[in-house]
């Protein structure tokens, strides 16, 4: 079914211990802009927060929960162990060595990946993110830079790269990979695969390492929540409910975000999304002011001002 073809990532959900800071290391260090600052729809008093290219394309999101009183997170296996993001080239990597070492970010210095460069940090948190250099990179198209940010355009994140997937039961997993998303596997070795979907490249691309012996993952902040797959609409995210059903995984059941509609499931320990494309983050906002204020869906309206007398404030407004 040519609905069920999963087009790339469309988004990855971390957790942060202050959404303020989280802010401003996302946007003035990184250069990603705020498209949306709108609340956790599960818990109405904390914030989610995205960010994301000039337009908020699908496959460009990096999202935070912000859960007061949330642990710190503890890496390990089975989990969601590395954020990747896209820069245009192998200079943007030089670029952004050079701004890590102005503001003191943790980073690892640039690499090689499967014959791409790649610069691993780290964030106050202990997030743990790397950019990679689309320079030949083909498949899933970029998204846009931000004009107005502080990284110039021809060196800024422009989307999501790789997703960085750790489990103990590595085997199992890769061919569930296969079986149930179709995924290609592209790199197969002993102890770490790269899978991709849709049209492939940093954009459509998982990469899968085994760990067997180390600790388990404990959720908490400074660790991922959640990653998301895109699907094209409506249409497509109904017949994955349906593919679910059939295949008697259990799943979330259809979920209107408002900005997208979503279906969750757990594979193993991994919580995996799938969003559609539309409607997309420019609907409830003008472009020159996007995540400038509290942004809520319809159905949150009517709690508005509860919600803004529980949430504490935190200014995002930017000189134009």
């Amino acid at each position: 079914m040519m609905t069920q073809e999963l087009i790339g990532i469309h988004h990855v959900t971390a957790m942060t211990n202050d959404a303020e800071r989280n802010y401003k290391f996302i946007t003035n260090i990184l250069g990603m802009r705020l498209v949306k600052k709108t609340v956790n729809q599960d818990d109405i008093h904390t914030y989610h927060t995205f960010f994301a290219d000039d337009f908020g394309t699908p496959g460009t999101d990096l999202t935070f929960f912000d859960f007061p009183n949330n642990p710190k997170g503890i890496n390990g296996t089975n989990s969601i162990s590395r954020i990747g993001l896209r820069v245009p080239n192998d200079e943007a990597l030089n670029y952004y060595l050079n701004r890590f070492e102005e503001y003191n970010v943790k980073h690892e210095g640039i690499q090689d990946l499967f014959g791409k460069k790649v610069l691993p940090f780290e964030e106050e948190d202990g997030q743990t993110y790397q950019l990679i250099s689309d320079e030949n990179n083909t498949g899933v198209a970029p998204g846009h830079a931000w004009k107005n940010g502080p990284v110039p355009e021809e060196f800024a994140i422009n989307g999501l790269g790789p997703i960085e997937i750790t489990v103990s039961y590595f085997e199992d997993f890769k061919q569930l990979m296969q079986v149930i998303y179709n995924m290609k596997l592209v790199i197969d070795e002993e102890d770490v695969a790269v899978l991709e979907q849709g049209e492939g490249g940093n954009g459509g691309q998982l990469i899968l390492r085994r760990n067997e012996v180390g600790p388990v993952g404990q959720q908490g902040y400074g660790q991922v929540h959640h990653v998301s797959f895109r699907v094209a609409d409506h249409e497509a995210i109904k017949a994955w409910e349906a593919k679910y059903n059939e295949l008697g995984i259990r799943h979330s059941g259809w979920v209107d975000r408002f900005f997208f509609e979503a279906l969750y499931t757990r594979i193993g320990h991994i919580l995996i999304e799938l969003s559609t494309d539309g409607p997309g983050f420019m609907g409830d906002e003008p472009y020159e002011t996007l995540g400038e204020s509290l942004s809520l869906p319809p159905f949150l309206e009517n709690k508005r001002a509860e919600i803004e007398s529980e949430i504490r404030p935190f200014d995002t407004s930017r000189e134009h």
